[in-house]
Formats: structure tokens, C-alpha cells, sequence
């Protein structure tokens, strides 16, 4: 008997994750659940506690990394419309946590709202930026949040306020096991003047990235004053590859899945280039990806 008879409309079973995740590696999910609506996803969360199962939230699949023999529980993904909406009332902005960053930076673009054009170019969603708080130069996601409706692993549905949460440099204190929705303030501009701050960034951004078709991750965090690229690139990682998976010859700090790549060739080339920063910096490198 499966732990989740009567919601079979929005769970299944034994589904590859490749797919899912911007590295297009790793193995099936014993399950995978799409609900459509708030009461659907406490309830399969709940399901999965009194089955002991583990759970996770998976949004764009950006800088994650799933195991070869894939993951033994309940992937969720908030992908239906109850949780991709945006809507906005005057100076605020309101996203579900399944909400593509690209289309939060296009909507905030077009209503004249200052700021987060500076992610465009970054994959992801809402409730993943806001997990990891992305970062840029020009500034990050926390610093416009000013409430998150978040899911706990206890299967319970809460509002945080301002006051209650923390951000620090790709740090969030929202670390709860989804967010489901948030509410973003902004100061305007003209749309015409963020649009273009938005297309200039976005082709320097794509021109340092490798191509759009290219599994691939951000794999490492800026440690301090430099960049994990001017630490990588300083270190001379380029042209380091194991198996399938290569450094990529447009930024270091980004590792390309080649055909018959695996999530052990990755892990094996991020030993391999902390090694090497190491022996040649001092300087021990954390990653950025989420490995599950």
C-alpha cells in the first residue's frame, strides 16, 4: 500500500529527477507530488512524516545535485498555478514560491520597481532565492522581502514578518521546508530606464556563462573580497575535468555536464579544484550547490 492512496491525482511514483535539475543528472524519486493547492501539500507532507519518509522542495533545480542512485522519499514541486502567481498593489509585489526568478525580474521590470533587474540572467525560483537569499553586486532578494508564508517539515503553514527573519550574504534564516509565497517592496522607476539596466546586465551576464544549452552550476561561493572566479581562475583550474564533467572554459566557477557524465564525476571534480585552491591559495573553497 502506498503512503499516498487517495492523492494519486497529484503523486507519482519512481520518476527520474535528470530532467528536474539544470545539471540534468541524478537518478528517480520513489515519489513525486505536484499539488495543486495549500491543503494538497500539507497533506502529502504529513503523509510522508507518518510514513518516515524524507522530503524535499524542488524548484528550478538550479545548483542541485542529486545522487546516481537518485533520492529515497518525496520530492515536491511547486509548480501548479495556486503557487506561480504574481500580483502587485502599488509599491509591493507578491510572488508563490514556484514563481521562475526570471519572470518575478520580468514583472518587477515592467512595473517600474528598482532592483531586481539586478538578478536577471539567474535561474531558479522565488522561493529558492529567497531560501539561499541570491546575491549580486548590485544587491539581493531579502533586502525587498517583507513577508513569507513558509511550509514546515512539521506540515504546518506560517507567516514571517520582517522582524523574523534574517539575510545575510547568501544566507536566509527562511529555512523552513518551503516557501510558499512572499511579499516584495520596491521604489519605482521608469520601467523604460529599469528595462534597459536589465538588457545591458543581461548581456554581460550571458556573455561570461556558459551557452544556454549547457547542463551546468554555479558550483562554488565568493569567498570574501574576491570571487570564487578570481580565486579559481587565479588557482589554474582551467581545462580540470573528471569524466563527464568539466570546468568550463567561459567561467571557472561554473562545471559543464558532458554525455556520460555522472553526479560521482562531479563530486570528484569539486574535490579535485578544492584541492588544488587550496594548495595553491590557502583558501578552502564552500559550495554553492545543494547536494542532496
Amino acid at each position: 500500500m502506498s503512503p499516498f492512496d487517495g492523492l494519486d491525482h497529484i503523486v507519482q511514483t519512481d520518476v527520474p529527477l535528470g530532467p528536474f535539475n539544470s545539471l540534468r543528472l541524478g537518478g528517480p524519486t520513489a515519489f513525486l507530488a505536484v499539488p495543486t493547492c495549500s491543503a494538497e501539500l500539507i497533506a502529502v507532507v504529513g503523509r510522508a512524516r507518518q510514513a518516515g519518509l524524507p522530503v524535499k522542495v524542488l524548484g528550478d533545480g538550479a545548483n542541485v545535485l542529486i545522487p546516481s542512485a537518485g533520492f529515497p522519499g518525496l520530492v515536491i514541486q511547486l509548480s501548479a498555478p495556486e503557487f506561480t502567481g504574481t500580483s502587485v498593489d502599488g509599491q509591493r509585489l507578491t510572488a508563490g514560491g514556484g514563481v521562475k526568478l526570471a519572470h518575478f525580474v520580468s514583472v518587477a521590470a515592467r512595473e517600474g520597481f528598482k532592483g531586481p533587474e539586478q538578478l536577471v540572467g539567474i535561474p531558479g525560483t522565488v522561493g529558492g532565492a529567497l531560501h539561499v537569499n541570491t546575491s549580486t553586486v548590485g544587491g539581493n532578494i531579502g533586502a525587498w522581502v517583507q513577508q513569507a508564508t513558509v511550509l514546515t517539515a512539521a506540515g504546518e503553514i506560517l507567516t514571517r514578518s520582517r522582524d523574523q527573519m534574517n539575510f545575510s550574504y547568501r544566507q536566509s534564516s527562511l529555512n523552513e521546508l518551503a516557501i510558499v509565497s512572499a511579499v516584495f517592496e520596491f521604489e519605482r522607476d521608469s520601467s523604460e530606464a529599469v528595462v534597459r539596466r536589465m538588457q545591458k546586465l543581461w548581456i554581460v551576464r550571458k556573455s561570461k556563462q556558459p551557452l544556454l544549452d549547457e547542463p551546468c552550476a554555479y558550483v562554488f561561493k565568493d569567498q570574501g573580497g574576491a570571487t570564487a572566479t578570481q580565486v579559481l581562475t587565479k588557482a589554474g583550474i582551467q581545462g580540470l575535468k573528471s569524466g563527464g564533467i568539466e570546468v568550463s572554459d567561459r567561467d571557472p566557477n561554473f562545471f559543464v555536464a558532458r554525455p556520460g557524465a555522472t553526479s560521482d564525476h562531479f563530486l570528484q571534480l569539486v574535490q579535485m579544484v578544492k584541492q588544488q585552491v587550496l594548495d595553491r591559495s590557502g583558501i578552502e573553497l564552500e559550495l554553492s550547490v545543494d547536494v542532496w
